[in-house]
């Protein structure tokens, strides 16, 4: 049985940082992607930040390319997410999802249609 857990969030000033973290279980790492998606309230739920099994390959949106980084921990189940510069409009329920592999490559990376497995969220709050 697949399972994420996030953690990590909380409320930061505006140019502050967080990181998230999220722990997966029930599949094998290396044969899925992982990625954090967002959802403000009133919005569509967004892909942030993917990462393939194999640590290759990185995808970001245009909305955080240059200040969020992600990563696998060092236990390879643990998936990062870290977060500078952070903005009011970065305020969100942020999600951990995983999928197989052939579901996520170029273009499907960052969509939600592309995640099978999702986690409960944790919500970051960025004031100004």
């Amino acid at each position: 049985q697949v399972q994420l857990v996030e953690s990590g969030g909380g409320s930061v000033q505006a140019g502050g940082s967080l990181t998230l973290s999220c722990a997966a279980s029930g599949y094998t790492y290396s044969n899925y992607c992982m990625g954090w998606f967002r959802q403000a309230p009133g919005k569509e739920r967004e892909g942030v930040a993917v990462i393939d099994g194999g640590g290759g390959t990185i995808y970001y949106s245009d909305s955080v390319k240059g200040r969020f980084t992600i990563s696998q921990g060092s236990a390879r189940n643990t998936l990062i997410l870290q977060m500078s510069s952070l903005k009011p409009e970065d305020t969100a329920m942020y999600y951990c999802a995983a999928t197989p592999a052939y579901r996520c490559g170029g273009t499907w990376a960052l969509r939600e249609v592309s995640y099978a497995y999702w986690g409960r969220g944790t919500q970051v709050t960025v004031s100004s």
